[in-house]
């Protein structure tokens, strides 16, 4: 029947009904769920004083608004649920065994190592990497690989069991939990001599809240005022109660450091397994899982690391990763040797995928390359929408005056780019929670991997945008476009660092004391070997001056894969100097660094102090 008006707008009223809607709808798809003219809720909408179009993503708050208005209720469909929907209209099923019990296989456990800041999580799973790794040396083993098989022996049989290495910092929590989802045993990793801390408590409760079985790591036994038994009895407050205090939680007294009781900690992870897990999957069907890590490589395009978690993967298989899809080119291990399949538990690095996926979306193959493209563009356009639900203000007409005025509402515009999908999404998740009021908003208007671009420095130029790069740079003639433009383009390698100074800009509160200034760059020809000195890079200065003992960062492909190195020699054929113009060639010498190649580039720069503004 009709409500009455408001405003003079006569629209449908519902009787308590449910609506369901996905994040990011719009009103002409609310209008189509109960039959109402999409120009009628826009109406409805001002004089509830809200300034929204028919077909603007709106956030979940005014699609609650309207609907109370109208008497329906609104049920916004989860991520998760969407993506199910999404997946039946295909007629796929995902999370699910196909097949009878005689088709399950035993499969190994994935395990996800946990613990507060400084507790020795990475030097254990280094540990457990150089000791226990399958198939070879692990120096091929990429810093962004985020997963590896090792094996051992127990029962003198030898069992395998799958690491994912999830990063440690706080920031990292929304992956960190999306790692214990993936997981089927969390190891905690607790330091005997400082016990827990907060951030132990918040992997705890991650492991928790995905219902994991945990086994406790007390490292560092061997230093000084170590105290195992406090660690236990500290974590038997929050329901980890050893197994010699008549608990079922197994707890190994380790030293990462010195390598002490690896393989007894290897051993509590399958036992712990066999006890409580029934660890199984179907390796015949089509492979399903999950993307552990992205990023963008020159030579390679996409690269994934994903995890299977059922089925087999093969190669020329056609895959879809979240809004990504492809057929797989190649497969690495996590040693870089080519795989031909990969079964249930196994990481593998994928290459051939359309775009860049994000750290915690699921993958499955599909039969045709079609299928797989509509999916990823579905889900492309369902998380453009969500996101511009997310980042559009709420703003009523009482305030719309003071929003125009420049100055009364502020608004930081971002650009994130990083060199993996996992730190751009934990940099962004991060920054969107800073809270500094209700006169500065912050929007980030576009985020993605590999290096600054020449498009990145138009859209900023556009926007009024900062630019941050999280162990990037920019790229080719981006960083000289951003300095005649005037755009500001942070770098960082250190996320918490970039949290701090972004919030005390916000603030107000930003009063550095000193600013990185470029002083050239040099790109490298030929790489000569002195007996003497090492590896000497023949250069070509392609912009201002180098000289000698500035500091230096290396640059690889856009990325950074060296800072704070030192120019320690300048020649210009057999003279030594003090500096090198550009246009001029001559070799610089990096002291004891010697990882350098050809193509790749010096940045020299130095520390100047900046008057506080």
């Amino acid at each position: 029947m009709q409500a009455p008006s408001v405003g003079g707008v006569m629209l449908p009223r519902g009787n308590g009904e449910t609506i369901r809607l996905s994040r990011g709808a719009s009103l002409t798809d609310f209008a189509e769920k109960i039959n109402a003219n999409p120009a009628s809720l826009v109406a409805v909408m001002m004089n509830l004083g809200e300034m929204v179009t028919a077909t603007q993503s709106v956030s979940d708050e005014t699609l609650q608004l309207l609907a109370g208005e109208m008497n329906y209720e609104v049920q916004i469909v989860s991520p998760e649920e969407e993506d199910r929907e999404l997946l039946e209209s295909f007629d796929i099923e995902f999370g699910e065994d196909e097949g009878d019990e005689e088709d399950l296989v035993v499969r190994p456990p994935v395990v996800t190592v946990m613990g507060h800041v400084d507790h020795g999580k990475t030097r254990l799973l280094d540990a457990i990497r150089k000791t226990n790794v399958i198939a070879g040396e692990a120096g091929g083993i990429t810093q962004h690989i985020g997963a590896y098989q090792v094996s051992t022996e127990v029962n003198d049989e030898e069992r395998r069991i799958t690491f994912i290495d999830t990063p440690g910092h706080e920031a990292f929590t929304a992956m960190r939990a999306r790692g214990a989802k993936s997981t089927d045993i969390a190891i905690l990793v607790v330091a005997a001599n400082d016990g827990v801390m907060p951030q132990t408590v918040e992997a705890l409760n991650h492991a928790k809240a995905a219902d994991v079985p945990i086994v406790v790591a007390v490292n560092k036994i061997d230093v000084e005022g170590a105290d195992p038994t406090k660690v236990r009895g500290q974590l038997t407050e929050y329901g980890l109660v050893a197994e010699e205090y008549g608990g079922d939680t197994m707890f190994v007294d380790i030293s990462a450091k010195q390598g002490l009781h690896i393989d007894s900690l290897l051993e509590a992870v399958v036992l712990t397994a066999d006890a409580s897990l029934d660890l199984r999957a179907n390796p015949a069907q089509d492979a399903q899982g999950i993307s552990i890590e992205s990023r963008l490589d020159r030579g390679r395009g996409a690269v994934a690391t994903v995890l299977v978690q059922r089925g087999t993967l093969r190669v020329g298989d056609t895959m879809v990763v979240g809004d990504a899809y492809g057929r797989v080119r190649a497969m690495l291990d996590d040693n870089g040797n080519n795989v031909a399949e990969a079964g249930p538990s196994t990481p593998v690095q994928v290459l051939g995928l359309t775009n860049v996926p994000g750290a915690g979306d699921n993958f499955l193959v599909v039969d045709e390359d079609r299928t797989a493209r509509q999916i990823a563009e579905k889900r492309a356009a369902r998380e453009r929408n969500a996101a511009f639900a997310k980042r559009t203000r709420r703003v009523s007409l009482e305030d719309l005056d003071k929003v125009l005025k420049a100055g009364e509402v502020q608004q930081l515009n971002l650009i994130i780019k990083g060199d993996a999908s996992g730190s751009v999404e934990a940099l962004e998740s991060s920054l969107l929670q800073l809270d500094v009021g209700e006169e500065v908003d912050i929007r980030v208007l576009h985020r993605g991997v590999g290096a600054v671009t020449e498009s990145d420095i138009d859209l900023a130029m556009g926007s009024d945008a900062i630019v941050i790069g999280f162990n990037v740079r920019a790229a080719g003639r981006a960083a000289q476009m951003a300095e005649r433009e005037g755009v500001d383009v942070r770098y960082y390698s250190v996320i918490y660092q970039a949290i701090e100074e972004i919030e005390a800009a916000l603030k107000g509160m930003l009063k550095p004391e000193y600013e990185e200034v470029e002083l050239g760059t040099a790109e490298i020809r030929e790489v000569f070997k002195s007996s003497k000195l090492g590896n000497i890079a023949g250069v070509l200065i392609r912009s201002g001056e180098v000289k000698r003992n500035t500091k230096a960062r290396l640059i690889r492909d856009g990325k950074v894969v060296a800072e704070n190195l030192n120019i320690e020699g300048l020649r210009r054929f057999k003279d030594d100097v003090t500096e090198i113009r550009e246009g001029y060639e001559g070799g610089i010498n990096l002291g004891n660094f010697n990882d350098i190649k050809v193509d790749d580039v010096i940045a020299t720069y130095e520390m100047r102090e900046k008057p506080r503004v």
